[in-house]
Order: C-alpha cells, then sequence, then structure tokens
C-alpha cells in the first residue's frame, strides 16, 4: 500500500474505520510521541458505534496537572495554561479517571505514571507487564492493526520534504517489521504518521521515508503544545545520593540515567566534578565520612568524556552535552571502535589510521571499491574520493591505491586523508520527554550538533542480542565501562529491589526498561548496575526504612545485585555472600531504622548475633547529612536546570503545603488564622501573592476564609 496523505484526522479516521473489518487495535508510543487529536478523534468515534470495539495499547499516558482543591486551582490553572498551553488530553485518560470508559473500549498500558493509577481498577486490571525491549512483540502479539505516532517534518530549499519519528522511534520499526507477516498475509494495517510542527526533527535512526506510513496527516489539529515534564526540586538527600552515584562514573565510559530529581542531581554532581574538582573531592569524602575511597570510584575531571546509551534521553544529557562531558563519540563499525578503544588510532586522521586499518584486516591494498566507500563513510577519506578500474580517483585526478607504495601514500595523504573521523554519535537514545526549554534546545540545534544524536529503537539500546540491526559486537565495543543508573523504591536485605509495583499486586508504575539495563550491566565485562533509592519515608509521621527485610513482589531478582545507592553511600553487593551483603546495606540505612534490621538479620541466622554495626555509620540522619553538606550549599541549588514556577510561584507552594500541614493539626491551623489577622494586605508581596491566587477580590464567606488561611501562611 503506497502512502496516502491526509489534511483531516476524522477522514482518516473514517477510512480506518471503513477498511477494517472487526476490531480495530490501536498501538501508540509510549509519552510524548502520541498523537493525541488523532486518538481522540478514533476514541469519540468508536464511544459512538457499541457495535464496534476499540482496543488500545500504549505506555504512560500523560495529562495536565490537576488541582484537588479549590486552592489548588487557584494556583495551578494559571501555571497550566503557560506552560502546558493547548495540549491536548487524552480523552481516554479523563474517562479512566472518571469510570467511563465505554464498555467496548479497552485501554491496556504497559508502564503507568507512577503512582496515579494505584486505586483505578480498571487501570490495574488492564496493565501489561513486559519489558520494554518486549513490548513491541507483545503489542503484534495482541493484534495491532493501528500504528499511530506524531512525526516531525523538515521541509527543503528543494522543495522536498523530510520525515522523522522524533521522539519516539522507540517501538515503531521494531513493531512494523513484526507486523509485516500479517501485511503480505493480506490483513489491513495502518501505520499512521500524524505532523506536529513542533516537534524536533531528530535524524538518523529516527529519519523515514514517507512509504514508512500508509496515511500521514497534516491536520492544524495534530499541531499543539508538547507535553513537558517541569523540572523537579532537587532536595539534599537526592544531591547526596547523586553525589554517590556521580563518583562510580567512569571517565571515557558509557552512561544511562533516567528522568526526575535523582537525574538531576548526578548531572550537577558531574558538572561539579567537571567544573570545580577539588569542591567535589571535598563533598565526596565528606559524605564518605572521610574513610578510605573505593577503588570503583572516579573522582577526576573528564579527559575523555561520556557517550550517552538511555532509553530515554533526558534533559539531563542534554545539560551534559552543552557542558561538554557527553562527547565520546562511538561509530557505527566494530572493527573501527575497537581499535579506538584500544588506543590504535585515533580520531585524528592520517597515515598512520590507513596502515592500522589494513594491519587490522578492515582494508585492503590495493584499495577496493568497498574499501573506498567505508573510507568515505568515516571521514579518512573525503568525499570525492572513488575507485575506478582499479584506479583511485580524486576530482580529475588517478591515483594508485598500493598502500605500499611509498610515492602513492603521499599522494593520498595530501589528496585523499580527512582531518578527523565523521559520522560518530555521542548519544543514543529510545525517547526522550523533558521540560519545554529541552525542546526548544533540540529545534535550535545546528545540524553538525544534532547530528550526533541518535534517537533509536529499543532493540538497540536496551540489549546486546537480538536486535534488528544483529550486531552485538559492535555495543559490545561501544558501551565500555557502563554504568546504568536508575532508581527503585525497595532493596530487600537480600539484595533483592523492588521499583515497580507494591506486594499486594497493586502497580505503582511499570518494569520499563529496568531489567534489560541490570541484565546487561552484569553481560558486559566492566559495566555495573546502579539502583539509586532513598533510605527511608515517612508514614504517618513515622520513619519506614526502604531497605526493608523482605517483600512480597520484587523487579530486580538478588541473583542480578550489584549495586545500591543512597543518600549515606554505595553498598557494593556484587559477588558477596548474604552475610556481607545485608552488612553493605545497613550502612548504607537510616540509622533509626538500622537496629531493628540487623536483630532481624541475627534472628534469621543471616548475621552472627554478636554483629556490631561499625560506628562510621550509626549516624546516617537527616541532620547529620545537611551537616555534612553544609559548606557546599552553593554548589547545590534547589532547581539546578532552573523551574518553570517563577520565584513567586515557589513561595506560594510553600504556602500551600504549609497550609496542607496546618489543616492537619487544629493548634496549627488556629495559631494560623490568628497570624493572618495582622497581614497588611498592601503590603507588597502579600498583594502580590493574593494577586496571582486571585484573593484580590473575595465576595463568599468561602473565599474570605481560603483569603486568610492563606495570608496566615505566607
Amino acid at each position: 500500500m503506497s502512502v496516502k496523505f491526509y489534511n483531516s484526522i476524522e477522514q482518516a479516521v473514517t477510512d480506518i474505520i471503513n477498511k477494517i473489518d472487526g476490531d480495530i487495535r490501536l498501538g501508540a508510543p509510549l509519552g510524548l510521541g502520541k498523537p493525541n487529536a488523532f486518538i481522540n478523534a478514533m476514541y469519540q468515534r468508536i464511544s459512538s458505534m457499541p457495535e464496534r470495539c476499540l482496543h488500545i495499547f500504549s505506555a504512560l499516558s500523560l495529562t495536565k496537572p490537576t488541582a484537588s482543591s479549590d486552592l489548588e486551582t487557584r494556583f495551578l490553572q494559571p501555571f497550566v495554561e503557560r506552560v502546558f498551553g493547548d495540549y491536548p488530553d487524552l480523552n481516554y485518560v479523563t474517562d479512566l479517571k472518571n469510570n467511563k470508559v465505554p464498555n467496548n473500549i479497552s485501554v491496556n498500558e504497559f508502564f503507568l505514571k507512577s503512582g496515579d493509577w494505584l486505586n483505578n481498577a480498571n487501570a490495574q486490571q488492564h496493565y501489561i507487564n513486559s519489558n520494554y525491549t518486549h513490548i513491541a512483540r507483545d503489542m503484534a502479539h495482541n493484534g495491532v492493526n493501528v500504528i499511530c505516532q506524531s512525526i516531525a517534518v523538515r521541509d527543503e530549499a528543494d522543495g522536498t520534504r523530510r520525515y522523522s519519528l522524533s521522539c519516539n522511534p522507540d517501538l515503531s520499526e521494531d513493531l512494523l517489521d513484526l507486523l509485516q507477516p500479517r501485511r503480505e498475509a493480506g490483513e489491513r494495517i495502518f501505520a499512521v504518521g500524524v505532523i506536529n510542527h513542533k516537534l524536533p526533527f531528530m535524524p538518523n535512526d529516527a529519519e523515514v521515508s514517507a512509504d514508512q506510513f500508509d496515511m500521514i496527516i497534516e491536520d492544524a489539529a495534530g499541531t499543539h503544545t508538547l507535553f513537558s515534564t517541569p523540572n523537579m526540586k532537587v532536595g539534599l538527600s537526592d544531591y547526596a545520593i547523586g553525589l554517590h552515584a556521580s563518583s562510580l562514573v567512569q571517565d571515557g565510559g558509557t552512561l544511562q540515567i533516567g528522568i526526575g530529581s535523582l537525574g538531576d542531581a548526578i548531572v550537577q554532581g558531574l558538572m561539579l566534578r567537571d567544573r570545580d574538582n577539588v569542591t567535589y573531592q571535598n563533598m565526596i569524602r565528606r559524605l564518605n565520612h572521610n574513610l578510605p575511597l573505593s577503588a570503583e570510584l572516579d573522582l577526576a575531571p573528564f579527559k575523555q568524556g561520556l557517550y550517552g546509551c538511555s532509553e530515554m534521553f533526558v534533559n539531563g544529557f542534554l545539560k551534559l552535552i552543552q557542558a561538554n562531558i557527553i562527547r565520546r563519540q562511538v561509530y557505527n563499525h566494530t572493527g573501527l571502535q575497537k581499535l579506538l578503544n584500544q588506543g590504535l588510532i585515533s580520531e585524528t586522521v592520517s597515515l598512520d589510521t590507513l596502515n592500522t586499518l589494513r594491519e587490522q584486516g578492515l582494508i585492503s591494498s590495493p584499495l577496493t571499491g568497498e574499501d573506498v566507500a567505508l573510507l568515505t563513510r568515516f571521514g579518512i577519506f573525503t568525499d570525492d574520493c572513488s575507485v575506478e578500474d582499479g584506479v583511485l580517483i580524486v576530482g580529475e585526478q588517478q591515483i594508485s591505491g598500493d598502500l605500499d607504495d611509498a610515492e602513492a601514500c603521499q599522494q593520498i595523504a595530501s589528496l585523499c586523508l580527512g582531518q578527523r573521523l565523521e559520522n560518530g554519535v555521542i548519544m543514543h537514545g529510545g525517547f526522550f520527554l523533558g521540560p519545554a526549554d529541552f525542546y526548544q534546545a533540540l529545534r535550535d540545534m545546528p545540524d553538525d550538533q544534532l547530528n550526533l544524536i541518535n534517537m533509536s529503537t529499543i532493540a538497540f539500546i536496551n540489549q546486546l542480542y537480538g536486535d534488528r540491526y544483529g550486531d552485538e559486537n559492535l555495543k559490545r565495543a561501544q558501551r565500555v565501562k557502563a554504568r546504568f543508573i536508575n532508581t527503585c523504591m525497595m532493596a530487600t536485605l537480600s539484595g533483592a529491589a523492588v521499583s515497580d509495583a507494591l506486594e499486594d499486586g497493586r502497580v505503582v508504575s511499570g518494569v520499563g526498561g529496568q531489567y534489560n539495563f541490570v541484565a546487561q550491566a552484569h553481560e558486559l565485562p566492566d559495566a555495573r548496575s546502579v539502583l539509586m533509592l532513598r533510605s527511608h519515608r515517612m508514614v504517618d509521621g513515622e520513619v519506614r526504612s526502604s531497605i526493608v527485610k523482605n517483600y512480597g513482589h520484587i523487579t530486580i531478582p538478588r541473583h542480578l545485585r550489584d549495586m545500591f545507592v543512597t543518600e549515606y553511600g554505595i553498598a557494593d553487593l556484587r559477588g558477596k555472600n548474604d552475610s556481607d551483603i545485608i552488612k553493605a546495606l545497613l550502612n548504607i540505612s537510616d540509622s533509626r531504622c538500622q537496629e531493628e534490621l540487623r536483630e532481624w538479620a541475627v534472628s534469621k541466622g543471616k548475621l552472627s548475633a554478636d554483629y556490631v554495626i561499625p560506628k562510621a555509620y550509626t549516624n546516617n540522619t537527616p541532620e547529620a547529612l545537611a551537616e555534612r553538606l553544609q559548606p557546599f550549599m552553593q554548589h547545590l541549588p534547589s532547581f539546578p536546570f532552573g523551574t518553570d514556577f517563577t520565584k513567586d510561584e515557589l513561595n506560594i507552594v510553600k504556602a500551600l503545603q504549609s497550609l496542607k500541614t496546618s489543616t492537619e493539626h487544629p493548634l496549627q491551623l488556629l495559631k494560623m488564622v490568628v497570624s493572618s489577622i495582622f497581614k497588611d494586605e498592601d503590603d507588597d508581596k502579600v498583594h502580590r501573592y493574593l494577586d496571582r491566587m486571585g484573593f484580590n477580590e473575595t465576595h463568599s464567606l468561602k473565599e474570605k476564609v481560603m483569603k486568610r488561611l492563606f495570608m496566615g501562611n505566607i
């Protein structure tokens, strides 16, 4: 089927419904890549057709933030309008939240927005538990017959138009490959691209031809504000975790991190390590109780730089690119990459480069057409070189391709050689999601920099084997000294990790790619898996340890244990016996919970009865941590990469948080009301805050009470 172009989403939906007999099984990308307007049109149409069924398969369906009270609405609505603009919410998400999904429609998700759906029976029942590398397979198994995706376009000066999968090449190409046999058997399957002109155009593997699609839709409704994830506040414990993790990252290595405050903390730590190394090393030593540091740590500035390889290309990676830390280029040729790793060649091109390539059997002498194609592909030869009848042609000159001929080599050096290797990549990502300035930076990025970022498939990124390119050796050569850094909710004393669900079966988020990266860390000889978690959480005013005795659900089994990091340090568990694992985890636990954990391990025979936790690790408290980091506070900003909140809004957030706490304590609430009586509404700051919250005019008793309560917390 050749591609058909539409200027109406509604017409495209009509054609699909008319041409597919039976159920429509709609597959859509994770996160940003969903064409919301198309999905909403399909959803609304099938909602009014009870004789037809729609099954949606997707992950991480994003909606604008909503308020849970009148006071929150006053704060949130102007913020949402400013940040999210005309982003259209997904109708099926709205209906899911309100338990109004029609009986003829099902919504199946592989990954849920963290914590949002714990108490929604429909979402819990239709969650599909799967590793990210298996989602394309599972979509195909579920009979997906419509694949839809937002795409970017670039119109060239010569009138041609280029297409890009932009933010989500992660699954689409692999899924289309899996569906090809069904297509060839005559089944009607539609690949639908909906143009969103606000999507950054990403080149390399993300760029596709129009023939990739059966339908390309350019409807004004398809172009809208991109969903953004405002930067999260980074607290002291987050910084401590991030600093510890950053010290495990090896110069010249490979980095994978995720989104959120812990990822931002790692990035800030890596930037500090490179820019102000003395301060950085002092911070690391204080955090490690000034004890001898592990040989696993690397605290030096970056001489070689890092290569990013992560299923999610987050804002933190962009910051590292801008800071020239993510700069180690990898090349799509196993032999060439291995020579670079071994230091037998460098990125600077010379005759020695040719001689080494020949010695290693990568090119021959005399040079063949295949050899010259390889050399020009990577910038070793300039683009005007070719071979004809066994002779090397450069422009109008003919040169011998015999590398044993000294005169020919001198001619090659002066006429053929480039200056540096070309077509390298510093970042592989499967999908991206971030704040608005992240998208704008990608839109504004010059082509020579943008070409260094390769948005590719999850099958390529998340595993070493079984990908559509079939080159495990290439990935092994590229991913040297890899540090795969992810987060989890809990760790058990046996070294298992809990990341996606609770022991009662309710799903918090999903497995995603975590298992893939943990397993990959064990398959690469110099790689490590690093799982970060906050040492404790507060539940009803009580401290609960995040390092637990055991748990009724796990995401990462204990036999894949490697490294865990809390704000109190690093526990290296690889290859250790059960007793030493428990000791290492106790050392990074909150001291208010340590003794209970120790006693339990003793009672189960996993620790000797006379074991005592070393004194250096018995002061793991928030107060002690704050004291250790206090001299470095100017290096630990709450929002290291900016925020969409204004300064006034940040102060209002604090006031609202204080008010929420006060409403749970009657005496504190009374004091707050009394305090509000003495606040001057004409004070400039108070007036600004009241105006921002829409309290400049109040009429009802309820509004006046809310205004007084708010003023009491300013």
